[in-house]
């Protein structure tokens, strides 16, 4: 089982604050079950470094290899759109997960719905370039705690929607749980993922795999 939202790499973000708590929360998601990691730290201010991040997974997986040398892991980045945007879309080919073509793009949580515009132009260029665009945490979106139409679009597009495990409890914003059940109920997320920055997101997560598994795409 898959895992491909996560903040398990030492130091780089607000996740992980070392490489012991990164190797405790690698041993909490093979307890709840998980069988591959991508990592996924964040691609937005303040977090955002390029090569530090890299060092940090060449890091993480020598000392998981040292455990587990067959465990899967794969590096990636969520990637703000207000940050691509002032990257530029020729940082596409260092942000997608590295070894496929998925890229995992986060829209700005206060959002209006006439924003969805601009990123529907960023989605088809990135589309354009090959790549499987994947949404984190929709139900994170105030714009689609309105209006989950706006969701369907986004899978009418071609996107794949990835609902982060906390939405079980209530999720970080406290109100994320409703949109996120309905969404299941609609069958359009495709992916549960951990998007942990502690050891008990990994619980959630198996909880909710538990629960909604079988609604996904």
């Amino acid at each position: 089982m898959r895992d491909m939202h996560c903040h398990i790499l030492p130091g780089v973000d607000d996740g992980a604050a070392d490489l012991h708590e990164s190797m405790r929360m690698f041993e909490a998601a093979k307890r709840a079950g998980i069988t591959s990691i991508t990592c996924t730290p964040h691609c937005r201010e303040p977090y955002f470094d390029y090569l530090p991040m890299w060092k940090a997974f060449r890091t993480f997986e020598a000392a998981v290899r040292e455990v587990d040398p067959k465990f899967p892991l794969q590096m990636g980045f969520e990637v703000n759109y207000r940050m691509l945007a002032e990257l530029g879309l020729g940082w596409a080919e260092r942000l997608h997960f590295n070894g496929s073509n998925e890229f995992l793009l986060e829209l700005s949580v206060g959002a209006s719905p006439t924003r969805f515009g601009d990123y529907e132009r960023t989605i088809f260029d990135l589309q354009g370039l090959g790549y499987d665009v994947i949404i984190a945490h929709p139900e994170r979106y105030v714009a689609i705690q309105r209006d989950i139409s706006l969701a369907k679009e986004l899978v009418s597009m071609g996107c794949k929607l990835q609902a982060s495990a906390d939405f079980i409890y209530g999720g970080r914003l406290a109100r994320e749980k409703r949109p996120a059940i309905r969404m299941m109920r609609e069958g359009l997320y495709t992916y549960i993922a951990s998007d942990a920055h502690n050891t008990k997101h990994y619980a959630y997560f198996a909880r909710a795999m538990s629960k909604y598994e079988a609604l996904l795409r």
